[in-house]
């Protein structure tokens, strides 16, 4: 199916300042674009805006992988550990949500957004967890805990259309010990793999929506690119605070168009 070219630009221009504002915020883009394609209506359903959602995370994952990979940030053991159980997980959620009333996954997108949305009224990122109970996480608790964090991220970004990195990231920290720069190189490099099969999965059942993916990934790639570079000019706390407050808007329009 295709656009016209006013949709094409509305999506690229507006994917540009999602990749950039994201990067700023250390959240994942799926948050903002799940809620701009179905609030926006650019798509139907919510099953629409997840599946093209996840399309876009697949390229963000990958761009940032590749930065904190330079810089030597990854903790390449968890994320081996970490990546066959998001696998399964996002390949689960994907499956699941074509079983789901869309109501209610617009509820379960709503309750997912509330946790980041908290965050950045407070002007924090959800990935500011001061306090780590993972240090001397060993033995049979450090791999049944790496099990449940992969499958419960992987399930999130299949099911909803996000990264994953929401959930993966403050559990990393809080309950693998991980440092928060380790914790988010991680996450991403967990979550391609996840993210692809995520994507494969919806395009199979039909709700990754190629035409309006493209423009997305074009802005995305390019947005957080841009987005670093802006982050010594614009005040943080102040941005993250201007996001909750759309955060919150975007989850009341979720419930109200799910009631």
């Amino acid at each position: 199916m295709d656009i016209g070219i006013g949709t094409f630009l509305t999506l690229f221009f507006t994917a540009i300042a999602i990749g950039g504002f994201a990067s700023l915020l250390g959240v994942g883009g799926g948050i903002f674009m799940v809620p701009l394609l179905l609030l926006g209506g650019f798509v139907p359903t919510m099953h629409q805006a997840t599946g093209t959602s996840i399309a876009g995370v697949v390229f963000t994952s990958l761009s940032g992988t590749i930065v904190y990979w330079l810089r030597r940030a990854i903790n390449f053991r968890i994320g081996l550990l970490l990546m066959p159980l998001a696998i399964v997980g996002a390949w689960t959620g994907a499956w699941l949500s074509g079983f789901i009333d869309a109501r209610w996954l617009e509820i379960g997108f709503a309750a997912i957004l509330l946790y980041p949305a908290g965050m950045m009224l407070l002007g924090k990122q959800p990935k500011e967890i001061p306090l780590s109970l993972g240090r001397n996480v060993r033995g049979t608790r450090f791999y049944a805990t790496t099990a449940i964090v992969g499958i419960i991220a992987g399930a999130a970004s299949g099911m909803f259309g996000i990264g994953g990195g929401t959930v993966m990231v403050p559990a990393l920290a809080v309950f693998l010990g991980l440092d928060i720069v380790t914790a988010v190189a991680t996450s991403l490099f967990v979550m391609i793999p996840s993210a692809i099969i995520g994507s494969y999965q919806h395009w199979v059942q039909g709700d990754l929506r190629p035409e309006l993916a493209i423009p997305l990934i074009l802005g995305l790639i390019i947005g957080a690119q841009l987005g670093p570079r802006l982050g010594s000019r614009i005040p943080k706390r102040r941005l993250r605070q201007l996001f909750g407050v759309v955060l919150v808007y975007a989850i009341v329009n979720m419930i109200l168009k799910a009631t």
